[in-house]
Order: structure tokens, then sequence, then C-alpha cells
């Protein structure tokens, strides 16, 4: 789709939100790609429970809905703003699933404040032997504690924001009020200050897997480390981004 045209169809009109089926055909059409390419970047973090097929299903509804709901105001280009719906869709239906133990959770928030705690005390990056320490469990339990949870949740802005919509609509420029572009733009900034600021590896492995789209397996010949080691050290990077932001509301 052409800028022109994408500025066209979706100049989200006040008088009506509706978008004819000619144009959803067209997104349809070109963005489709762009689903399975996320649905299967995503199934790399899933349970076997987990198909493809459901996460793409999943992530053309959240196609659609950003069809219907774009504004080109807003200032994010429509594949930015679709691949945002179109994650938080599928990751919506993961949800649905609730085959993760509330005890993953739990744990999960217990380790990320634990690295508050130590981060906070000592005034640098919490090492692995120390979280383990505070959470009064060897480091075997520690890591099987970041292995449960990288196959439970996807780390994302709903995560570090506690699931809701509300990190979405920051992402892209949605929040209502006139301080919306003042909270987006001081999200962003701490949210790229507390990437920048994770130890280099962890930083690295979000890199990788993010920006370049390499999958575990991938990511771990890379940095010499197993598929294994990668899931925990991706899940320990979520953690510390989640404890080091846990303020920002």
């Amino acid at each position: 789709m052409s800028a022109a045209i994408e500025a066209t169809v979706y100049s989200n009109d006040k008088k009506s939100n509706e978008v004819s089926e000619e144009h959803l055909d067209e997104v349809v059409d070109r963005y489709a790609p762009l689903v399975k390419r996320i649905a299967h970047h995503l199934l790399l973090r899933m349970p076997a429970s987990v198909q493809v097929d459901d996460l793409v299903q999943s992530g053309m509804i959240g196609l659609l809905e950003a069809a219907k709901k774009y504004d080109v105001s807003k200032g994010a280009s429509f594949e930015t703003y679709a691949g945002i719906r179109i994650r938080g869709s599928m990751l919506d239906e993961v949800r649905k699933g609730d085959w993760a133990p509330r005890s993953v959770h739990r744990k999960s928030r217990k380790v990320a404040e634990a690295i508050k705690c130590i981060e906070a005390r000592t005034g640098k990056d919490a090492k692995d032997k120390e979280i383990a320490k505070e959470l009064d469990i060897d480091l075997t339990s520690y890591y099987s504690i970041l292995q449960d949870a990288s196959g439970s949740r996807l780390f994302s802005f709903d995560d570090i924001m506690e699931g809701d919509d509300s990190a979405i609509e920051l992402a892209v420029g949605e929040l209502p009020g006139p301080c919306d572009g003042l909270q987006r733009d001081t999200f962003k900034a701490h949210l790229a200050g507390a990437i920048s600021g994770l130890p280099e590896r962890e930083k690295l492995v979000l890199a990788l897997y993010y920006d370049e789209e390499l999958n575990l397996k991938e990511i771990g010949e890379l940095i010499g480390v197993s598929e294994s080691r990668v899931s925990q050290i991706h899940s320990q990077a979520a953690m510390r981004l989640r404890a080091r932001l846990s303020d920002w509301n």
C-alpha cells in the first residue's frame, strides 16, 4: 500500500470509523505475510500446545482491528501500528488459554522485586547468584524459574505495564488527553534508558531477538551458549526491565 493510499484510507474520519470491504481486502492481501512472520517468530517462545495457525488467525483479527482504528495523524506508520496490534492480538489469544500456572507469574514478580531491591541497595546490576541469594534459593532453582518464565510469557510492552492496553496505546500514540505526547515520549525515554542500561549480554540477546529476529537457537550459536541459556537470559532481561520500570506509572 502506497503512502498516499495509506493516508487516504486511514485518515480516521471522525464522522465514521468504517473502512470499506475493498480496503480491508487490500490490507489483508498486503499484510498477511507480516501476520505470518510475526506468528512464526512468536511461536519459537510458545509451548508445544500452541499452533501457528491459531496465532495467524488471531493475528488476522488484530490486523483488521488495526485497519479500522489506525489514525495517520498520530505519526506512526500503519505497518508499525499493525505490528503492535497483531502481536497484541496473538498474545491475548494465548493468555486466554490460561496454560501458565499462577505460581510462574508469582515467582516472576518475586524475581523482579529481588532485582529491584539488590540494584537499589548496591547501585549495580544484580547478578544471578545475588538474585538467588535474595530469594533464598540455590542457583539451579533460580534458573528453573527463569526457564519456566520463558515458556509462560512473551516479553513485550504489555508485560512491563502489567498486561493492559495502556502500553500499546503509549507505543502508538493513542492516549487521550492533552498530555498524551509528553507521556508517550517520557515512557519511550524511560524504556530506552532501561534497555541501554542492561548488562551487555542481556542487551545483545534482546537486540538479536527483536531487531534481527533471530530465534533462540540461532542466538545461542552466535554467542556460544545453549538455547535454554538464551531463554534464561531473555527472561532475566525482561524481569530486570520490569523491575527498573516498576515505578514508571
